[in-house]
C-alpha cells in the first residue's frame, strides 16, 4: 500500500471533477441567484432550466442526429479496423510494416487541417448535409487509433490458437470472428466509448458539413443556444449537462471493459 500515489490520483480525480460539479451546480441555481454567488451552493435546486431545455428546445432531434452518427461511424470504423488489425497482425505481406507506420502516423494528422479539401470534395460530389458523408469523416478519424489499439491486442494472443484453428482448416475470416473478437470484447467495447464520445461531442465537422437545422447534432444545437441566451449561464450550464448525459451513462455501464480494454496489449 502506498499511500503518495493513491493521495495524488485523488487529488488529481478532484481537480478533473470540478468542471462538471459546477456545471450541475450552476444549472441547478436561478439565474439571480448565480449572479450573487457564482460558486456557491444553492439554497434550493431549480429544475426549470432542464425543463425548458427538454420540452423547449429540439434536444431529442439534435440528440438523435448524434446518435445516428456514432452508431454509424462506430460501427463502419469498428468493420475496417478489425479486418485491417488482424492483416497487419496476423498475417504476412509486403509492405505490412509500412502500412501500419502509415495508419498510426495518421494520428497526428489533426482534423482541422482536413477541412478545405474534405468541403471541397463534398460539395462536387453532393455530400454536403448527409449523414452518409459525416459518417465516412467520423469513421475516418477514428479508424487510425482503432487500429493501432487492435494491433497492439492482437499480436499479444497465443500463436497457438492460430495454429490449432489453420490445422483445422479455418480461414483467417474465420479466424477473426470465431477466435480474435471473441477473446477481443475488452478492447472493442474501450473503441466503443472512445470512439463514442468523439463523434458526440465533436463541434467542428457537425457545424461544417451539417448545415442543414434539421440535421443539427446535439453539440452544434447547444452551441447556437448558448449563443442565444449567452447571459443565462444557469440555463447554458443545464443545456450542456442534457448534452453530456448520455456518454456519461454510456461510460459508467462500460466502464469496466473500458479500463480493461485501455491495458490490453501493455503487458503479455
Amino acid at each position: 500500500m502506498r499511500p503518495l500515489p493513491h493521495l495524488a490520483l485523488m487529488i488529481a480525480s478532484a481537480i478533473a471533477l470540478v468542471p462538471t460539479l459546477f456545471m450541475l451546480v450552476t444549472a441547478l441555481k436561478s439565474q439571480d441567484e448565480y449572479q450573487a454567488d457564482k460558486t456557491g451552493l444553492p439554497d434550493a435546486p431549480v429544475l426549470d432550466h432542464f425543463r425548458q431545455i427538454l420540452f423547449d428546445t429540439p434536444v431529442f432531434l439534435w440528440m438523435a442526429n448524434s446518435l445516428i452518427l456514432v452508431a454509424g461511424s462506430v460501427v463502419l470504423s469498428l468493420a475496417v479496423s478489425c479486418l485491417a488489425a488482424y492483416a497487419i497482425a496476423r498475417m504476412e505481406f509486403r509492405g505490412r510494416d509500412a502500412l501500419f507506420t502509415l495508419s498510426t502516423a495518421l494520428m497526428a494528422v489533426p482534423p482541422v487541417v482536413l477541412i478545405v479539401p474534405l468541403f471541397v470534395l463534398y460539395s462536387q460530389i453532393g455530400l454536403i448535409s448527409t449523414y452518409s458523408g459525416t459518417i465516412l469523416i467520423y469513421a475516418g478519424l477514428v479508424t487510425p487509433f482503432s487500429v493501432y489499439l487492435l494491433v497492439t491486442f492482437f499480436r499479444t494472443l497465443p500463436q497457438d490458437l492460430f495454429d490449432a484453428a489453420i490445422l483445422d482448416g479455418a480461414s483467417h475470416l474465420q479466424i477473426l470472428f470465431r477466435v480474435v473478437l471473441p477473446l477481443s470484447l475488452a478492447p472493442v467495447l474501450t473503441l466503443v466509448i472512445v470512439n463514442a464520445l468523439f463523434v458526440w461531442n465533436d463541434l467542428l465537422m457537425a457545424v461544417i458539413f451539417l448545415q442543414d437545422d434539421a440535421k443539427k447534432t446535439v453539440m452544434a444545437g447547444i452551441a447556437v443556444f448558448q449563443g442565444r441566451y449567452n447571459n443565462q449561464i444557469p440555463l447554458t450550464m443545464a443545456g450542456m449537462a442534457v448534452a453530456a448525459a448520455p456518454m456519461l451513462i454510456l461510460y459508467l455501464v462500460f466502464q469496466r471493459h473500458f479500463v480493461r480494454g485501455l491495458m490490453a496489449g501493455a503487458v503479455k
